[in-house]
């Protein structure tokens, strides 16, 4: 018992370090350890669970707890908790110091992230293509009307909504939490509540998560059942126009000016190409562990 409660509480830990960074899902990291699917179906029961509270049916309340894997589960949350708090710091520090590299860096990792998306296709077609193009072209144009700034003082609805948001890339291999955090301006904030311990900040973004995957991982479910190719290349889409906000150049993450390469142009490209293989090789790991499975 107790090695499989250290086994969770690492693949937590190496989750939530995936998911700190933009580009590298949790989603992923939950395959390559095969545990994915354990982790949906105790989602999609903790979410069950909550749906017959809300009803009152105290007997389907019960036979949802009894079906979630406690002894998986909880360690493997405590895991994510603990990566998202040891680690922020450092990368809010680096973000600091290291703006435009570290922006390379998750460039690069989401440029992976979206070649690895699309062999996710079951089969691509034209329409799949358009669908992504589109989707990415409007974010694209949206990011450069608000600017694409990190928010500096964010209402507490925004921290609600945005984990809500973030929280639903945790069961969905390919894009990660932060990205989604990046997309919306609410990267750079919610590392600084975790780092500087704002408990209320922290209780309102964890409050929206749990709704978030209350609502979301039924939906998101259906959705990936009946539509899975189209709801895919629409995350694509996503995926490839955040970028705008990835582009390294002049400020590093958070802005959507297009600027010209620096002088740091051999360090940022060299951070790219690295990120690029870091989620290429988690992905080579993951259809190599699915492959070993299925034989």
């Amino acid at each position: 018992m107790l090695r499989q409660v250290l086994r969770s509480l690492i693949g937590g830990f190496l989750m939530g370090t995936a998911d700190l960074v933009p580009g590298v899902s949790g989603g992923t990291i939950a395959l390559v350890l095969g545990i994915y699917e354990r982790l949906v179906a105790s989602i999609r029961q903790g979410s069950s669970a909550l749906g017959s509270m809300i009803k009152a049916d105290i007997a389907g309340f019960r036979d949802h707890l009894r079906i979630v894997e406690w002894r998986f589960f909880v360690p493997l949350v405590a895991g994510i908790l603990l990566a998202v708090v040891l680690l922020a710091s450092f990368l809010e520090q680096q973000l600091e110091e290291r703006p435009e590299v570290i922006a390379g860096l998750f460039f690069g990792l989401v440029l992976g992230s979206i070649g690895i998306a699309w062999r996710l296709l079951r089969g691509a077609t034209w329409r799949h293509v358009a669908i992504a193009a589109v989707v990415g072209l409007v974010l694209f144009v949206a990011l450069g009307l608000g600017e694409g700034q990190v928010r500096e003082a964010p209402s507490s609805f925004a921290f609600f909504a945005a984990g809500a948001l973030a929280i639903c890339a945790m069961i969905l291999p390919g894009i990660s939490g932060s990205l989604i955090l990046l997309m919306l301006g609410m990267y750079a904030p919610v590392l600084a509540a975790v780092t500087d311990r704002e408990f209320g900040t922290i209780t309102v973004f964890a409050l929206g998560a749990m709704v978030g995957l209350a609502i979301f991982s039924q939906l998101l479910h259906w959705l990936l059942e009946h539509h899975h190719d189209n709801v895919l290349a629409a995350l694509i889409g996503l995926m490839a126009g955040s970028m705008r906000i990835l582009w390294p150049w002049p400020d590093g993450v958070g802005s959507a000016e297009l600027g010209s390469p620096g002088n740091d142009w051999l360090s940022v490209s060299t951070a790219m190409l690295v990120g690029a293989m870091i989620v290429t090789l988690i992905s080579r790991l993951a259809m190599s562990r699915e492959s070993v499975a299925s034989a």
